[in-house]
C-alpha cells in the first residue's frame, strides 16, 4: 500500500482524529476500575512517545489503555489498595522486559513455543467473560441509559462507515450520556466547578512483592496481542517492522510504557487496533501521527473539565458498553482458537482449554503467606504449564 503524503497541517488533523478513535476505549479502562480518566489519557500519550523513542520513530503504534486488567486491578486493589495495585502494573513491564530478551536471543518462534492459540484463546475469553456480571449490574442501574448507548455501539458498529466504525465504543458513550443530561438527573455541579486547566490526578505506587507477582502472569495475553499487532501492522504500513527495528525493540518500547503509567497512576497499556484500523482505511501510515495523536491525548489530559465530564458519565452508561465490548473480547478468544485450527478432539487440547477456563471463571486462589494468584493471572499460568509438559496425543 502507498502511504499517503500530507501537509503538516493535514498530520496535525488526522492525528485529532486517530486520538478520538482511540479515546472511547482508553477513557473506558479507568472510569472502570477507579482511576482518573485524564490520567489515562496522559499516561497514554507519554507511553505512546517513549514506544517511538524506544522503536526510533519508525512504527506506527498508539498505546491505549489495556481491557486484559481490569479484573486483575479491581482485585489487587480490593487485596493490596490503590498503591500496592500501581506497584503491581509497574512490574508488569517486566513481563515485556523478558520476552523482549527471549525474542532477542531466540527469535519470534520463542513466544509462539510459549504461548500457541490453544493457551491464549481461553485467556482472552476469560479476559472478555471476567466483568460480565458487573457490566449487567451496572447496565441494571437504568436499563433504558443501558440499551441506549448498547444500541448505538450496535449500530455504528453494523452500519456506520469510515473512521466512525472505528468509534462504537465513543459513539455509544456520547449518545448514552445525551439522554442522560436530557431525560434523567445528572449531577453536573463537579463539571461547572472544575477547572479548565489542571494536572491529573497523579497516583504513585507503594512496592512491594506480592502485588507485582499478583499482576505478572496477566500480562501474558497482551504480550501475544502486541506480537500480532505488530505483524497487522506490518501489513497496512506495507513494511517489515518484526526485523526494523526488531519485535525485541517494540516489546521493549511497550513493556517501559506500562511501568510508566503504572508509576503515575495510569493503567497498563498496549497496541491499539482501532488506530491501526483507522491506519489502513485512511492509508495514513506515518509514525509522525501517532505522535500528533499521543501529544494531543496529553493536552486533553490537562484540561480539568474533560476528566469531570467523563467522571460524571452514569454508570449504565458504562454498563450498557460493557455488554457489548467484553462479549467482542470473549468471541475474540473463540475465534482466535477457530482461525488457528485447535482441534479440540485432541485430549491434550480439552484439558488444557477447561481447566484454564474453568480455574478462570471460577476465581480459583492458590495463597503462599503474603502472595496469591488469581483468577486471569493463575489460569494463564496453569495453560502455559500444561502447555508445556502435556505430551501430544498419539495417533
Amino acid at each position: 500500500m502507498e502511504p499517503v503524503q500530507l501537509s503538516p497541517l493535514r498530520k496535525g488533523i488526522v492525528g485529532v482524529q486517530f486520538l478520538f478513535v482511540a479515546f472511547g476505549a482508553t477513557v473506558l479502562v479507568p472510569l472502570l476500575v477507579g482511576l482518573d480518566p485524564s490520567t489515562a489519557l496522559f499516561t497514554a500519550g507519554i507511553g505512546t512517545l517513549i514506544f517511538h523513542l524506544v522503536t526510533k520513530g519508525k512504527v506506527p503504534i498508539f498505546l491505549g489503555s489495556s481491557f486484559a486488567f481490569i479484573a486483575p486491578i479491581i482485585k489487587a486493589t480490593e487485596m493490596y489498595g490503590l498503591p500496592g495495585a500501581l506497584s503491581g502494573m509497574v512490574g508488569v513491564g517486566l513481563v515485556y522486559f523478558l520476552m523482549s530478551a527471549l525474542v532477542k536471543w531466540q527469535g519470534v518462534g520463542i513466544i509462539r513455543r510459549l504461548f500457541p492459540p490453544v493457551v491464549i484463546g481461553p485467556v482472552i475469553i476469560l479476559i472478555g467473560l471476567s466483568l460480565a456480571g458487573t457490566g449487567v449490574q451496572m447496565a441494571q442501574s437504568n436499563w433504558i441509559l443501558a440499551c441506549v448507548a448498547l444500541f448505538t455501539a450496535i449500530t455504528v458498529t453494523m452500519v456506520a462507515r469510515g473512521l466512525f466504525k472505528l468509534i462504537p465504543i465513543f459513539c455509544g458513550i456520547v449518545v448514552g450520556y445525551v439522554v442522560a443530561v436530557i431525560f434523567f438527573d445528572v449531577d453536573l455541579t463537579q463539571v461547572h466547578e472544575a477547572a479548565w486547566i489542571g494536572l491529573p490526578q497523579f497516583s504513585f505506587p507503594q512496592f512491594s512483592l506480592p502485588p507485582i507477582l499478583f499482576m505478572l502472569p496477566v500480562a501474558i495475553a497482551p504480550v501475544i496481542e502486541h506480537v500480532g499487532d505488530v505483524y497487522v501492522v506490518n501489513t497496512v504500513a506495507g513494511k517489515d517492522f518484526v526485523k526494523d527495528p526488531g519485535l525485541h525493540r517494540t516489546l521493549l518500547g511497550d513493556g517501559l510504557a506500562c511501568a510508566t503509567a503504572g508509576f503515575l497512576g495510569g493503567p497498563p497499556v498496549t497496541t491499539y487496533s482501532e488506530v491501526t484500523g483507522a491506519m489502513a482505511l485512511t492509508k495514513v501510515t506515518d509514525p509522525t501521527v501517532i505522535r500528533i495523536a499521543a501529544v494531543t491525548g496529553i493536552v486533553f489530559s490537562v484540561v480539568g473539565k474533560v476528566s469531570a465530564l467523563l467522571k460524571s458519565i452514569p454508570s449504565a452508561v458504562l454498563g450498557g458498553i460493557m455488554l457489548l465490548l467484553f462479549g467482542t473480547i470473549a468471541a475474540a478468544g473463540i475465534a482466535n482458537m477457530v482461525n488457528h485450527q485447535v482441534d479440540m478432539s485432541k485430549t491434550r487440547n480439552i484439558i488444557i482449554v477447561s481447566l484454564t477456563l474453568t480455574l478462570g471463571i471460577g476465581g480459583a486462589v492458590i495463597s503462599f503467606g503474603e502472595f496469591s494468584m488469581a483468577g486471569i493471572g493463575l489460569a494463564a499460568i496453569v495453560g502455559v504449564l500444561l502447555n508445556l509438559v502435556l505430551p501430544q496425543d498419539k495417533d
